[in-house]
């Protein structure tokens, strides 16, 4: 069965600059599209960024457009979300999810989620 772990999550200062990991094991990494979600108290999940197979395809959340990035290295089976410049408003629980089928920003369609990291940004 497939297996999501994210790190990397903590207490950063508004400005500052988290990058977190998430490692899947249980089958091969390099046919998955990865996403990135991120879920607030009393908020929807919100996609922040997907990455397709061989990562030629990226999308980002309007949200955080410019100021993260994502990337993988399926060698590694692990992918990566750089995020910069952080806001307060990016304090939220972020999840990386894998999908088999297709690239896309659409939560029902992933296969497999990790159990989340906690960022939160203090101003």
């Amino acid at each position: 069965q497939v297996q999501l772990v994210e790190s990397g999550g903590g207490l950063v200062q508004a400005g500052g600059s988290l990058r977190l990991s998430c490692a899947l094991s249980g089958r091969t990494f390099g046919r998955y599209h990865m996403g990135w979600f991120r879920q607030a108290p009393g908020k929807e999940r919100e996609f922040v960024a997907a990455i397709s197979r061989s990562g030629d395809n990226i999308y980002y959340g309007d949200s955080v457009k410019g100021r993260f990035t994502i990337s993988r290295d399926n060698a590694k089976n692990t992918v990566y979300l750089q995020m910069n410049s952080l806001k307060p408003e990016d304090t939220a629980v972020y999840y990386c999810a894998a999908n088999y089928a297709s690239l896309t920003v659409v939560v029902r369609y992933y296969d497999y989620w990790g159990q989340g990291t906690q960022v939160t940004v203090s101003s």
